[in-house]
C-alpha cells in the first residue's frame, strides 16, 4: 500500500476520478483523448490518484471498462497511480478481473488501485442481463474474498480453486522459476453505505465513500469502517478516501452554469431519459417545472462549485468533519475543457506540483 504525501499547501492528499462524461454534442473518441490528457495534466500537477468507473448502457458515461482505459493511461504515464473506481464486482467473473488487474500492474508495477463496488452502475433491464441474476449483489463479499485469494494465489489446500491461478501473479512466477512480483494491485472496497464500511473495514482494506451520489451517510459509515477495522496484511490502520463532485472555474456563477449541466443531467436520469451532458446554455434556457427546479437545484447544493478557494475551503470542511486521509474530485462539466481547468485552478490554489 502506497500512502500518499499531501502535495503543496493541501492537507490532505487529492486525487481525480473521471467518469468518461460525454456531453452532448460531442464524440466518445473526443472524449477518450480528452481523458488521456486530463491524466497526463493531473500527474504533472501532483495529484496522487486518477481512476475510471463502470457504467453500462449510458451514453452520457462511456467507461464501460475502466480496466481498459487504465491500460491506455499506464503508457501516457509515469507517477500517477491509475485504477478503477470502481470494478462493480457482481457484473464479473472474479478470476476474470484477478487477470486484467495482474496484467496492469505488470504493466505498471506498484501504481495499479482495484476499486471494488457491489452497484450494477447502470438500469435494471441492463443489470440482468449483465448478471443473469437477480441476487448477484448478496454474494459480494464472497465474491471480493475470492478475488483476493486469486490476487495473492493463497487459496487454502482444502479450498476448491487451490489450483486456479491467475496468471499473470505469483503462482506464474514460482512456476517460470523467476521472483514473484514485487508489486500487486492494492484493492478497494468502495461504497456508500453502512453495509461497505463494514465489509471494508472487516476485511482490513482502505474504504473509498462516493458522496457525489447523494446526500448519503458520510459521517455514520467513517464511524462504522473504523470501528469495525481489523489490521491485515496490506493495512495496519484505517485508510479512508471521499470522492466528491466538486468544479472550480475562475468565476464562481460560471462553475454554477457548467454544473447545472450535472444537475440536469441527474434529472433526467430520474425521469426514465437517457443520462445526457447537455451544454449550459441549453440547461439555463429548459423551462423547468417547480418540481424538476427543486430536483435541480438540490444536486447544485449538493454539488462542490465555485471559486477554486471557495470550493477548496468546502473540501476542507468536509474533511475535518469527516477525518478522511484523502478526497477525489468527480468532474461535473458538459466538456473535459472545463474539468482540466477545475484540476488546474485547484492545483494552483494549494500550489500542487509533481515532485
Amino acid at each position: 500500500m502506497i500512502f500518499p504525501t499531501p502535495s503543496g499547501t493541501a492537507p490532505f492528499a487529492l486525487s481525480i476520478l473521471d467518469n468518461a462524461s460525454t456531453g452532448v454534442g460531442h464524440t466518445v473518441g473526443e472524449t477518450f483523448s480528452d481523458i488521456i490528457e486530463l491524466a497526463k495534466l493531473a500527474e504533472r500537477r501532483g495529484y496522487h490518484r486518477f481512476w475510471m468507473s463502470e457504467h453500462h448502457a449510458m451514453p452520457g458515461a462511456a467507461t464501460s471498462s475502466p480496466q481498459i482505459m487504465v491500460s491506455r493511461l499506464t503508457a501516457e504515464t509515469k507517477r500517477i497511480r491509475l485504477g478503477a473506481g470502481g470494478i462493480m464486482l457482481p457484473n464479473h467473473a472474479p478470476l476474470v478481473i484477478a487477470e486484467q488487474f495482474g496484467m496492469l500492474d505488470t504493466l505498471a508495477p506498484g501504481r495499479i488501485d482495484l476499486g471494488l463496488g457491489r452497484a450494477p452502475g447502470t438500469n435494471s433491464p441492463t443489470a440482468a442481463a449483465l448478471r443473469r441474476g437477480i441476487d448477484a449483489n448478496d454474494n459480494f463479499p464472497q465474491q471480493v474474498v475470492e478475488l483476493l485469494g486469486l490476487l495473492a494465489d493463497d487459496f487454502p489446500p482444502s479450498h476448491p480453486y487451490r489450483n486456479v491461478h491467475a496468471v499473470p501473479g505469483p503462482w506464474q512466477a514460482d512456476e517460470n522459476r523467476v521472483p514473484r512480483p514485487a508489486t500487486s494491485p492494492d484493492v478497494w472496497v468502495l461504497g456508500s453505505s453502512p453495509y461497505s464500511a463494514q465489509l471494508a473495514g472487516q476485511l482490513g482494506r482502505p474504504y473509498a465513500f462516493a458522496l457525489q451520489f447523494g446526500n448519503a451517510d458520510v459521517d455514520t459509515a467513517m464511524s462504522l469502517y473504523r470501528e469495525n477495522f481489523r489490521p491485515s496484511g496490506v493495512l495496519s490502520e484505517p485508510y479512508s478516501l471521499l470522492s466528491v463532485a466538486a468544479l472550480a472555474q475562475d468565476d464562481a456563477a460560471e462553475a454554477e452554469r457548467h454544473t447545472a449541466s450535472a444537475a440536469m443531467a441527474m434529472l433526467r436520469m430520474f425521469q426514465g431519459k437517457p443520462y445526457a451532458l447537455l451544454p449550459p446554455d441549453e440547461v439555463a434556457a429548459y423551462p423547468a417545472t417547480p418540481q424538476e427546479r427543486n430536483v435541480i437545484d438540490s444536486f447544485l447544493d449538493h454539488y462542490t462549485h465555485g471559486t477554486a478557494a471557495q470550493v477548496a475551503d468546502e473540501l476542507e470542511q468536509l474533511q475535518n468533519r469527516t477525518g478522511v486521509n484523502e478526497i477525489m474530485l468527480v468532474g461535473l462539466s458538459n466538456t473535459h475543457h472545463d474539468q482540466a481547468r477545475s484540476v488546474e485552478l485547484i492545483a494552483d490554489h494549494y500550489k500542487m506540483s509533481a515532485a
